[in-house]
């Protein structure tokens, strides 16, 4: 299907986000199957579409933000986490600043929160948490989730701070007050400053080398020094001294002093 060239630039026109900085086939396989699915047979009709329809937009930027996510998703590294990453944050303060980006539905946010409760009071904590997907946020404020994305969180984070709702699961207030979410572009936004700990799991993996390059960057600017970065399990870093990062455990970078 021809015409992706200008279309990339009409879309970063009309929503500011770059699709010049993800992998180019696999974008190009999810739009065009989307293009198809909802009956268009080209870019530019597609487009046209888009700009008078405000439900089709919505599920374009869904599709596209690839909103996957669970609570306590890989839960080794969440223990990795408590056990290590945390308690060594902690030794130097109190209080730390802590962001979670692209933090899709909230899930991943929540998931740091309850796990906070075991360190501070819950009044203590403030966490950041930004995607860019409003569709996402506003479901991320709303807290309600299926039994399947609660299947990895500890029972008695289930127990403590979810409210059952005929088959879903509500989050409580609680937990929700200790997070602001805002949106936020990965490739356009200024990045949090003198944060402690960044969660940025399962989304480096569709951007280009040259994009991961400069989020690298970007990444080691916005941490404290020794703040931690947490990524993703298929994300490893290959060679993070080029970005003043060393590892910590796997999955788990350091600023460099």
């Amino acid at each position: 299907m021809e015409g992706y060239s200008i279309f990339k630039d009409k879309i970063y026109k009309k929503i500011g986000i770059n699709l010049s900085s993800y992998k180019e086939r696999q974008m190009k396989r999810r739009i065009e199957s989307l293009i198809s699915r909802n009956n268009f047979n080209s870019y530019e009709k597609y487009f046209e579409a888009l700009n008078t329809n405000a439900k089709l937009l919505e599920e374009f930027i869904n599709y596209l933000t690839i909103n996957v996510s669970e609570f306590y998703r890989n839960p080794q590294q969440w223990e990795t986490l408590e056990k290590e990453i945390l308690p060594n944050l902690f030794k130097n303060k109190n209080k730390l600043k802590l962001w979670s980006a692209a933090c899709s539905t909230g899930e991943e946010p929540y998931s740091l929160a309850m796990l906070l409760t075991k360190f501070l009071p819950l009044k203590d904590i403030r966490i950041i948490a930004t995607d860019i997907d409003e569709g996402a946020l506003n479901k991320a404020n709303v807290g309600i989730y299926s039994k399947k994305s609660l299947e990895s969180l500890p029972k008695e984070f289930v127990d403590k701070y979810f409210q059952k709702i005929a088959e879903s699961y509500k989050i409580s207030e609680d937990i929700k007050n200790t997070i602001t979410f805002k949106k936020h572009n990965l490739l356009e936004s200024p990045y949090p400053d003198n944060c402690d700990l960044v969660i940025c799991r399962n989304v480096m993996i569709y951007f280009t080398e040259e994009t991961k390059n400069e989020m690298y960057h970007k990444f080691y600017n916005s941490l404290n020094n020794n703040g931690v970065l947490f990524v993703g399990s298929t994300e490893q870093i290959i060679l993070p001294h080029r970005y003043k990062l060393t590892p910590l455990k796997t999955f788990f970078y350091s600023k460099m002093p």
